[in-house]
């Protein structure tokens, strides 16, 4: 007997572990956020209090409303926020630490949680194969802004269970999403296709065929909601160059997924996108 999901813990109080939070909360789950950082905790919960103030701003949540999902939401760095139906992992695109991540989980959930990655780009047969019973891990791919953006990419191991597949997909319907299974390839769906968007962007970018500012304003004129460059800056320049030399590397280095030199420059100064103040455009510090 499966049991029933009340209880979502999201390991990484990043841009995306804030909002899958809050995506789950606004679903009626008691969430947790954890982080190894005490700072990131206390940041997060910040941040996610903002994102519902601006809702309230926008008539599209009640004061009233933003309290009650504010208190749905607790961040600790203790390990037993950890404990819940389902674990989505949400932290820096490492092999090595979402294995060690979900494999804590999985012996504090004594092998009855769902384990979720929320990996951009790496195997989650790969992730699982440290796992005790990979039949419970599978990926669950989120776009940022995740309490926003719609799609989310269910994403099958090789030994992802049907019926982990099954109880994932309906719970990320829950959430309002619309979901898509992927097979576990290099970038899934979304993210190989993307991959021309923005190193296309940044090669036009070096050979000085265009201007940052230049390139976003044709893309969003041509009906993209934002250009390359700014995308670039939301996601954080080092999350999205990572995604780029994984998919690269996994499709065994083609040309034309080649990272480029101008990111890689801009990640070496600090200049990470809205998240540090500057990337390709300057933010002001809040």
């Amino acid at each position: 007997m499966e049991t029933k999901i009340s209880t979502v813990a999201i390991a990484g109080a990043g841009t995306m572990g804030q909002g899958i939070a809050l995506a789950c909360a606004m679903a009626g789950y008691t969430t947790r956020l954890y982080d190894i950082q005490p700072a990131a905790c206390v940041r997060a919960l910040q941040q996610i209090n903002l994102l519902l103030d601006q809702l309230v701003a926008k008539n599209k949540l009640s004061a009233a409303g933003a309290t009650a999902l504010s208190n749905k939401i607790t961040a600790s760095s203790e390990r037993s926020q950890l404990q819940a139906n389902v674990v989505v992992e949400a932290i820096a695109e490492n092999l090595l630490l979402k294995q060690n991540l979900l494999k804590e989980a999985e012996q504090l959930n004594q092998q009855q949680a769902l384990l979720v990655s929320n990996t951009s780009s790496l195997s989650v047969t790969e992730i699982a194969s440290v796992l005790t019973n990979p039949g419970l891990c599978a990926g669950l791919h989120f776009f940022n802004p995740a309490h926003i953006l719609k799609l989310v990419e269910v994403v099958v191991g090789q030994q992802t269970a049907r019926e982990t597949i099954s109880r994932l997909s309906t719970f990320a319907q829950s959430l309002g999403k619309t979901v898509v299974v992927a097979k576990d390839s290099p970038g899934f769906i979304v993210n190989r296709v993307a991959r021309p968007f923005y190193t296309e962007a940044l090669y036009a970018l070096e050979h000085q065929a265009a201007s940052p500012e230049a390139i976003d304003a044709l893309l969003r004129s041509a009906g993209f909601k934002m250009g390359p460059f700014e995308l670039m800056d939301l996601i954080g320049m080092d999350v999205n160059y990572a995604v780029t030399e994984s998919v690269w590397q996994g499709l065994n280095k083609p040309a034309r997924f080649t990272p480029a030199n101008v990111q890689k420059e801009k990640i070496e100064k600090g200049e990470l996108g809205r998240k540090s103040g500057k990337g390709f455009y300057t933010y002001p510090q809040k």
